[in-house]
């Protein structure tokens, strides 16, 4: 039997790994210009996941809602000050951090928090306050205040030309600064916009454009024009300051009405389509994978149970049941849990009470839920 040479065998020996690599795990293009060394979007056995800078699949668990000023009421106070010398670089570092990890999350979702109901969330996170966490997270950029849980904000004109410098502010202000930084995930838009619906709330000011013109093709055409406008904006905004991180779009309610027109306006200038559901997830993110093929991201959600007075509780059994399902939906890249890390007293649901005691009856099921998917994820690395 005639012997090929060494350097054919390993030729070939190196094509079947690449080749094995690939099939088992592709990178898929984004709207990313730079995506080396940073989140990214991949599949492996006809899975969406989202890919690690260091080129590992990774199903985000995330947490939203993690806020400083919960640990400052009159009667924890001196656990701000004794615990953590008033510092929040130092509730990060010593609180925050290892809690998450203990609880299995592997992600920050969404920092801001609720203040006063209705009103607009708490501050951001500053780029110290990032660093100290050190683990990925995602970050919300204040193009618009169109959320539906917000009163008072008018909306704006996309076309206006102080809406596009504002855009171009937000860009440089939020983007530029954290362009070269591996643990971002990607940039959310407006929590839960009201496009074509609106809340008793906010029913003064309406939904962005009036739904009765979309029985005609002209309403169609104008609500397609002014998202496309909408979403090319901000697309180019956040890439004239910030190549490298994922575009994640804005956080839909899935219970509430949305138009296709505004989906199909998204698709060219996101990279994943993102919701809020605190109903049936692992149903409507299921319906949308299949009706645009677009990976998709639970943003925001939560089952919700009574508590004691004013307080109520996360619902571990629910978000078990709803994780394991997304987790086998093939377009779902993962769930970011409605938490919040601690309760306040306008929100009033938390995984901490104010004084840091947890609630060990939902705590341990989203605890062995979390650590379960992360075992999952590391037989595909």
């Amino acid at each position: 039997m005639k012997q090929l040479p060494l350097n054919t065998i390993l030729i070939c020996c190196l094509f079947t790994v690449t080749v094995g690599i690939l099939n088992a795990q592709t990178r898929l293009k984004t709207t990313q210009q730079s995506p080396e060394g940073f989140f990214t979007l991949g599949k492996e056995d006809d899975h969406f996941w989202f890919i690690t800078p260091k080129g590992e699949p990774f199903f985000s668990l995330g947490i939203n809602h993690i806020d400083p000023a919960s640990s400052r009421y009159p009667e924890n106070l001196h656990i701000w000050e004794e615990k953590y010398d008033g510092s929040t670089i130092k509730w990060i570092k010593k609180g925050v951090k290892p809690q998450l990890e203990e609880w299995g999350f592997n992600t920050m979702g969404w920092e801001q928090e609720v203040t006063v109901k209705k009103w607009q969330h708490s501050r951001s996170f500053t780029v110290d306050e990032l660093n100290a966490l050190d683990m990925p997270y995602c970050r919300m950029l204040p193009f618009i205040e169109s959320h539906q849980w917000e009163k008072h904000t008018v909306h704006y004109d996309f076309f206006s030309d102080d809406w596009i410098e504002w855009v171009d502010y937000v860009a440089r202000a939020y983007c530029a600064e954290v362009k070269n930084d591996p643990n971002l995930i990607g940039y959310f838009f407006s929590d839960c916009p009201t496009w074509i619906h609106d809340r008793p709330d906010n029913q003064w000011r309406g939904p962005m454009f009036d739904p009765e013109k979309l029985q005609t093709q002209e309403g169609k055409d104008e609500l397609s024009k002014m998202a496309t406008q909408y979403y090319k904006t901000i697309h180019d905004a956040i890439r004239k300051y910030d190549p490298n991180h994922l575009i994640l779009g804005d956080r839909y309610e899935a219970n509430a009405p949305i138009a296709m027109e505004v989906i199909e306006a998204a698709l060219p200038y996101v990279d994943v389509l993102s919701f809020q559901d605190f109903r049936d997830p692992k149903k409507h993110l299921k319906e949308w994978y299949e009706k645009t093929g677009k990976p998709v991201l639970l943003a925001d959600g939560s089952g919700i149970d009574k508590g004691e007075g004013i307080y109520k509780r996360v619902n571990g059994n629910w978000y078990k049941n709803q994780v394991e399902a997304l987790y086998e939906n093939p377009g779902c890249v993962g769930f970011h849990l409605c938490g919040a890390f601690q309760r306040n007293k306008s929100r009033a649901k938390g995984l901490l009470d104010e004084f840091e005691n947890q609630d060990t009856e939902n705590v341990d099921v989203i605890q062995t839920t979390n650590e379960k998917i992360q075992e999952l994820m590391k037989s595909k690395k």
